[in-house]
């Protein structure tokens, strides 16, 4: 559930989702952690509202990232967060007991019980409880599983104004190397705000300025990890996906729709599998548990480990790329993975379906590409447009090849 505040997202929602969690959950105790946005505090209380009102017991815990809510999830856990997305926004982010992200299933039920009248007060009345020092256990799990010795890396660490300002700047330094932090100050309206993970120009000047040797940049609730490299060019999320492949010898990885061809050329070199899946980090999360993988992964930086873990987490991410470089700089890790131009284009349409014609000329694209390139053309799940893809070895056929297919869909009837 995601939404500007005050529009899509009030109180009264959020405290009815409170409810309709809580008791889909079997009430118990709900662990609650929020990002830095102003509205969070109003909304943590919504939504302990919702969970006392239906029995259930809620322990608050103040500012935490994703990972670290997913990490220590009771009976549920339950994130007040809009992540990525600019400081107006927020929204609940959900986890079951074992720490996973809900299946659709399950969320169309949590749905049906909110739209049922309001519960009548609890045969066992609910409480609100406050957690104090929550993120110290996570950290010391952070550093005990994915830490090493950072001695004479210089690291310029993108907070992105959210949740792990205070905490990750002070691992990097625990673990020996000298840090220089920004956007590490929230204000409540900050978060995201031309910093972290979406927008990398503030992570690249000062890796440049300063001579660092890398820098990484995390989204506003930290499920997010991006690099740039010791010259100020950024490293994706496929491109680290691929760095942690080849370092720990992994023999399958999972990966979206997006990833570049030529994180798939890398693989198929060195006999790693490659699961595909829909975009999402939840249904990346879903392929590695299936096939058992370790290793998966989004170019948009969601990385996932799932030994010690249990989903995506920018700091555990970051560390594992950190100890990876072994010796090497960090432009010398992605070099082994060559990178294919991408052109994307959204286009709009008054339906989400893919016109047949559309997609019967994708498939005859990349039949005659024959993996020397591709089109992808996949409807958006959120908005009323469709996304074209496009890729190939040269920037200037993957932009032919994109503006062929936008062509067609919007010369679709409509």
């Amino acid at each position: 559930m995601r939404g500007i505040v005050g529009e899509a997202i009030t109180p009264d929602l959020v405290e009815r989702l409170g409810t309709a969690a809580t008791a889909w959950a079997g009430r118990g105790r709900v662990l609650v952690g929020r990002d830095t946005r102003g509205s969070g505090p109003l909304l943590e209380e919504a939504f302990a509202r919702g969970i006392a009102a239906a029995g259930g017991e809620a322990v608050l815990a103040g500012v935490l990232p994703t990972p670290a809510v997913a990490l220590m999830a009771q009976d549920l856990g339950a994130v007040v967060t809009a992540s990525h997305n600019p400081p107006e926004y927020n929204g609940i982010k959900l986890f079951d007991r074992e720490g996973r992200k809900l299946v659709d299933d399950d969320e169309v039920r949590i749905e049906a019980l909110m739209d049922e009248p309001a519960p009548a007060a609890a045969a066992r009345p609910g409480s609100v409880e406050h957690l104090d020092g929550a993120a110290d256990g996570y950290v010391e799990h952070v550093v005990d599983r994915f830490g090493s010795d950072l001695s004479g890396l210089r690291i310029a660490v993108d907070c992105a104004n959210g949740s792990y300002s205070g905490i990750a700047p002070d691992v990097f330094e625990r673990l020996g190397a000298e840090v220089t932090a920004v956007a590490n100050a929230p204000d409540g309206e900050n978060i995201n705000a031309g910093c972290g993970a979406t927008a990398l120009g503030l992570l690249q000047e000062t890796v440049r300025a300063g001579s660092h040797d890398l820098g990484v940049a995390f989204d506003g609730d930290g499920d997010r990890l991006l690099a740039v490299d010791e010259r100020g060019d950024i490293v994706d999320g496929d491109q680290i996906v691929a760095v942690l492949a080849l370092a720990h010898r992994v023999d399958q990885v999972a990966v979206t729709v997006m990833t570049n061809l030529g994180f798939h050329r890398l693989m198929a070199e060195h006999d790693v599998t490659v699961h595909v899946t829909d975009v999402g980090d939840r249904y990346v999360l879903e392929a590695m548990r299936r096939e058992g993988c370790v290793l998966g992964g989004e170019q948009s930086g969601h990385i996932v480990w799932l030994r010690d873990h249990v989903t995506g987490d920018g700091l555990a991410a970051a560390l594992l790329l950190c100890g990876a470089l072994d010796g090497r700089t960090l432009s010398q890790a992605v070099s082994a993975m060559p990178v294919f131009p991408q052109v994307k284009a959204n286009v709009r349409a008054s339906s989400r379906v893919v016109p047949a014609r559309v997609l019967d000329e994708a498939a005859r694209l990349n039949d005659e590409l024959a993996g020397t390139g591709r089109v992808l053309v996949r409807p958006s799940g959120t908005e009323p447009v469709i996304r074209v893809l496009a890729e190939a070895e040269t920037a200037e056929e993957a932009e032919s090849l994109c503006a062929s297919i936008a062509r067609l869909i919007e010369e679709a009837p409509r």
